[in-house]
Parts: C-alpha cells; structure tokens; sequence
C-alpha cells in the first residue's frame, strides 16, 4: 500500500498546488507552451538579468526602489509560469536577487512611514521561487542560497499582532514555496524542520484566514510524507486537535489538507495511527465519505484503510459507524482514484467475518465484480482483494453465484500477477466452502429457485465442487438435467458453459477415462502364441480369404469369442465344415485379428484400425475393439468428429462414442461455427446423459 499512498499524495499535492496558482492569481496560470528557439532565448535572458540588476540595485524602502523591485518580481514570476523558460530564470541568476528579496530591506530613520509596498515584494519574490522549485532541480539551489530561513521567517510575520490581507498573502506565498520546494525531496523536508519550519506552519492551522490554514496545512502535508522525523514533530506541536477540527470543516479545500495531512502521518507509522483515532478522528473521516469533494473523499476513502489495518476492533468500528455504504457508493464513482481508494478500503474491512457479510449484503458485491473489467491494474486488484475477503465468510457464497461472480472470476483478463494469484486463491476459497451447510443451501436453491439461477448454481457446483458429491448433486438432485439443458439453449454462449461445466464434471470423476478396461471373456482365455498363427500344425479348420488360406484351431476360436464359439458349436453350416470361406475382409484385416485371437495383443495402425474395428465387432472381440478405439480416438478432430461419432454408433464402439461426446465438449467453442453443428448435439445428447451418470455413478460407488 505504500506505493498507493505514494500515488494518491503525489496526485493530489500537484494538483492542490495547481489550485493555489489558477485561484489566487487566475490571470497568472501556468503555461504550455513550445521550448524557445535561440533567438527567443536569448532574448529571455537579456530581459532575465535586466530584470536581476534591477533586484540587485533597488534592495531599499525608496518607494520608488520598491515599486521596481515589486515590478521585477512579477515580472520574473510571469516568466516562470512556462515551465521551458524557468532554466534561463536560473542561469540568468534569479535565485540569489529573489532570495535577497525575502527579507525586507534594512531600516533607517529616512525611511518614509508608512513603509512603501510592505510585504509586497516578499511575496513577489517567494511567488517567484515557489514556480522556480517546481523543477525538482532547481530546489537544493534555491535552499543552498538560504531560502528557508527567510521563508520561515515570513510564516511568523503576524506574531507581532499585526494582520492585514498582505501579511496573509505573504504567509500562503511562503508556505506554497516551502511545500513546493520539499515536494519529493527527503533532504529540504528534514531542512525545513532544522530551520524551525514546523512549529509556525502548525500555529498557522489555528489561523482566522482559512487560505492561509490552507496552505499550511498543505506544507505539513507535503514534510509528513515519508519523514518520521517530521511527523514526530508535527505531532508533538499539537496539531491533530485542530486537524481533527478542520476535518468537519464546510471548506472542502480546508478539509481536503486536513485529511491528507493525516494520511500523511499514519502512514506506516502505526504509534501515531493510534493517537489520531484516539483524538477523534474516525468519525470526521468517514464523514467525509459524503463530501462533494472528490479529492476528499478518496483521501477519507484510503485512510480509513490505513485505520482498518490497526487492529480488528477498528475494522468494527468503521463499519459500526457507517462507512460501508458510502464506499460502496464510491465503487461506481467516474473517477478512478475515487473508486480504488474505495475499493482498498473494502478490502481491509472485509479481512473481518462480520463486516464481509455487511459488505455482501449492502450491495458491495457487484460493484466490485464490474472493478474487474477495469484497465487500472491498480484499481483491479483492489477490487480482487475485496472479494478475496468477502469469500471468506460462508453466507457469502450463494450471492457471489446469484450474481456471477464466479463466472466472472473464471472468465476475467487480469493485468499483474499478483491480481491472477489472488482470483485463484479466492476460488480456491470458495471452492473449499461447498460442502455442510454451504453446499445444502445450494442444493435447495437449486431446487426451488427461478430456472436461470438454478442453472447458474450447477455451473458453478460443476466446477468447484468435491468428486464425492459429484453423484449427490448432479444424479440425486438433477444437476446433470440443468448442465445438459444449456446445451438446447438459444444462447450460444449459454452453450458454451453447459459443455466447458460438463467438462469440467468429466475431468474430475476419478473412474473416468476416455478409454476403459476391456470386459473379461465369457470364457477364460487360451493363448496358443504367435507359432501358431497360420499354421498347418495341429490346424483343425481352415479359412479362406481373398482366395488365400489362413490355417488355425478350433480350440483357440472358441475360447476367444461368442461368435466362434456360436459357429463351431451351434447349428451353422460352419460347424462340421474344413474349409470356411470369409467374405468381406481383407486379408491383412483378417490376419491381424487372428493373431489377436492367438497372442491378445497387437499393433493396430491408422491406416487399418477402422476396417479392423468393423472385424472386430463382427466377431465380438470386445479387447480388439478397444484396441482399435484407442487409436482412432487418437486422430479425432474437428473436422472428423462427425463422422468418427457415427462409426462409433454403426459399430457400437462405446469407448469410441465416449472419448467423441468429450472431444465435442472441450472444442464446443470451435466447433459452433461449422454447419451442422446444432443437429449433431442434439443427436448425441441422450449419449451425454448416458455417459455422465454411468460415470458419475462409478465414480461414487460408496454412495449406492
């Protein structure tokens, strides 16, 4: 999360700095314009050092000295406002003639009272700098020409009593120099605090002009940022009262500083995360979940997920207190920022059982599965996280199916691993609840509820549930019925689902297997061994194939087949005959399934296997067939499926038909689009059902 609150405070302190420039002088806002060519550059710098020389000569209460150097800082803060012209700012030798000018000149008994132009220059001149700093390298030099001292000199200029709008102009344009200058940089923020920086930007909260709490407030916020140091400080100079005071302020911008101040200060440091929530801040904070600022409420958003990282009791009490709904509401913010500063915060809140039920039911669910579908990898993840949370909680999970959550799970496209990591262990988590209560719930959805989300319950049991209540919930409560009706659906992609689900179904039955164990003999097997095939020794019968002789032996015929054994043993012509003509088969055909029957096993090659396989079933050699469904199995595709299922059916190939429903079903997707497709799925559903509760059925023997 560091980087988070790295993100946000550098966001968010750019922009607030922006503000003060377009508010305070809305005639002065920064430039974009084109790099100046040499020429145009040239001429800068001779106006640049004109209007140096004019600093340097004029460093008196002469009003008309004054007047000038009034002028020259303006005139170099105009300039500095193009961001491509700040470099010949500095190489014209700016930064010494406006640090010069911080200070007022020194008096004497000739000066005229009143004081010509008091505070006025200062201010022009910390104006100037404070554009000069927005360059990260131009900051140490303006601090290394004594910058600070002067600007904290200037943060104590109403000490004396005395205000007026120019003293009050002059603090805010002090405060913006210091927090431009510290901005991103840990040596000028440790600087700053050594001149003595701090305490007059914390008395400064308590200030009756509200821009220049404002701007204090955005100095603090600024030296808070990743320096222990200073926000040691900045709290043992009292300032969270009043940072907790300005929090309920109506002035969203006072109230933005406050809570990014406070942010600021919690951040990983978890001994003044303590004293801020003992001060009060908690309430305020969440309060400001509701402002119309957005820029505050994201603050709020990310604090109060700092806070829900202390302790459980905290995570509690944010909730208690009424947080979730507002953040909820943030979750379909239009702005980015807003709706992951929110989501982060879910995300803490719902590492506690009872506030993940709070969140589910709040309508926290959805807003967070549609975070998914977001570009933000940032924003993604913490949307993943919180539902990582959320599926903890047992009463949690029929929501997560009712409103598609796993789907969405499955389905998404995530952009950094740690996101990935994080939806598989959140499935993982919710597969891990299905069983008990949880998975007696389901099933009773599943019984009672409108078709759509009865089928959407199946999808999900049929991907995450256990293989041991395979039977219980697809034989014994229908689930299998919903799984096959998507197949008839409309929808295509509703089609699609029921065959990735029935696949998944398949996958996970333990006694499955494209291709199973052949059946044994009805009689027990004799072997004669390869010596014997086609030998005239010992032949007793002799067939004749394509006019060729193939010699063999009756003994073996009969032990290996029902229908040898009906024809040397029934009432066929065959039975007393020497010689038995073979139509029909080639000779190579025959020869490989005699030497099947004589060695039970063979090498059965693309190239024969389906006229093989006809032999086969012919003879019913139930282990020559399986043979032979094995290797045609082997060359199925997408564009042979078809036909391979019909073979499958003229020739009863069982554990052909089976490994062509599971080859349909895992390249549904592809084989949508080719013609014929609906008919083919049609035909063969029947086939599925078979198939899937003789193996559902095996699989949980225990439950006969």
């Amino acid at each position: 999360m560091e980087f988070q609150r790295h993100q946000s405070h550098c966001l968010s302190e750019r922009k607030g700095q922006k503000r003060k420039l377009d508010e305070n002088f809305p005639e002065e806002r920064q430039i974009s314009a084109p790099p100046p060519t040499a020429d145009e550059r040239a001429l800068l710098l001779a106006e640049v050092v004109n209007q140096v020389n004019i600093l340097e000569s004029t460093f008196t209460w002469n009003e008309a000295d004054r007047a000038a150097a009034k002028r020259a800082t303006h005139a170099l803060a105009d300039l500095a406002k193009n961001e491509e012209v700040v470099n010949v700012i500095v190489e014209g030798g700016a930064i010494p003639a406006l640090i010069k000018h911080l200070q007022a000149p020194p008096v004497n008994d000739c000066v005229p009272k009143p004081l010509p132009f008091e505070h006025e220059v200062e201010k022009g001149s910390a104006f100037a700098l404070g554009l000069l700093a927005v360059k990260p390298e131009h900051q140490q030099l303006i601090v290394d020409n004594g910058a600070l001292t002067h600007l904290v000199d200037l943060l104590k200029r109403h000490t004396n009593g005395l205000t007026s709008r120019a003293i009050n102009s002059l603090i805010r344009r002090a405060a913006d120099a210091v927090t431009n200058l510290a901005h991103e940089n840990s040596n000028i923020k440790t600087h700053v605090r050594m001149e003595g920086g701090i305490p007059p930007l914390v008395h400064l909260l308590e200030f009756s002009d509200t821009k220049v709490q404002r701007a204090a407030a955005g100095a603090l916020r600024t030296l808070a940022f990743k320096n222990d140091e200073n926000k040691n400080q900045i709290v043992e100079c009292n300032a969270l009262p009043t940072l907790i005071l300005m929090l309920r302020s109506e002035d969203a911008a006072i109230h933005y500083e406050a809570v990014g101040v406070i942010g600021n200060l919690v951040h990983s440091s978890p001994n003044i995360k303590k004293e801020v929530l003992f001060a009060g801040a908690l309430q305020p904070v969440i309060g400001l979940l509701s402002s119309r600022c957005s820029e505050s409420q994201r603050e709020a958003a990310l604090l109060l997920g700092q806070f829900a990282a202390t302790d459980s009791d905290c995570k509690v009490h944010i909730v208690q207190r009424g947080a979730v709904r507002p953040l909820i509401e943030m979750l379909s913010s239009p702005d980015v920022q807003l709706r992951e500063m929110s989501a982060f915060a879910l995300g803490r809140l719902a590492q506690d059982t009872h506030n993940q039920a709070g969140i589910a039911h709040n309508g926290g669910l959805v807003p967070l599965l549609k975070l998914l579908d977001s570009k933000n990898g940032s924003l993604q993840h913490n949307a993943a996280f919180a539902l990582y949370g959320l599926a903890e909680n047992e009463d949690n999970v029929s929501d997560f199916i009712r409103v598609g959550g796993v789907q969405r799970l499955q389905e998404g496209e995530f952009i950094v691993q740690a996101t990935k990591d994080c939806v598989a262990k959140t499935l993982k988590r919710l597969e891990e609840k299905i069983h008990s209560r949880v998975l007696n719930h389901l099933l009773y959805l599943m019984r009672v509820s409108e078709r759509g989300f009865q089928r959407r319950i199946a999808l999900v049991l049929a991907h995450l549930c256990c293989a041991d209540d395979q039977r219980r919930i697809f034989i014994e409560h229908h689930g299998l019925e919903l799984l096959i009706g998507l197949l008839s659906s409309s929808s295509s992609k509703q089609q699609l689902d029921g065959a990735v689900a029935l696949c998944k179904l398949a996958n996970k039955a333990s006694a499955l297997s494209p291709i199973d164990a052949a059946p044994p003999s009805p009689t027990p097997q004799v072997y004669l061994g390869e010596q014997y095939v086609n030998n005239a020794t010992l032949s007793d019968v002799t067939f004749l194939v394509e006019g060729r002789r193939f010699y063999a032996h009756r003994i073996c015929l009969l032990a290996s087949s029902d229908a040898f054994r009906a024809m040397f043993d029934g009432g066929y012509r065959e039975k007393d005959a020497r010689d038995i003509e073979i139509p029909n088969i080639r000779w190579e055909v025959f020869e490989l399934m005699m030497r099947f029957i004589y060695t039970g096993s063979v090498d059965v090659t693309p190239d024969i296997s389906q006229d093989l396989l006809r032999a086969a079933d012919q003879y019913l050699l139930e282990g020559l067939k399986r043979l032979c469904e094995y290797t045609i199995a082997q060359d199925i595709l997408l564009e042979n499926v078809s036909s391979m299922y019909e073979l499958s059916e003229a020739f009863n190939a069982i554990s052909l038909r089976h490994t062509c429903i599971l080859f349909i079903l895992e390249h549904f997707d592809k084989l949508s689009a080719r013609p014929g497709h609906p008919l083919l799925i049609q035909r063969i559903i029947p086939e599925i059902r078979n198939y899937f509760v003789k193996a559902l059925t095996n699989a949980n023997p225990h439950r006969l």
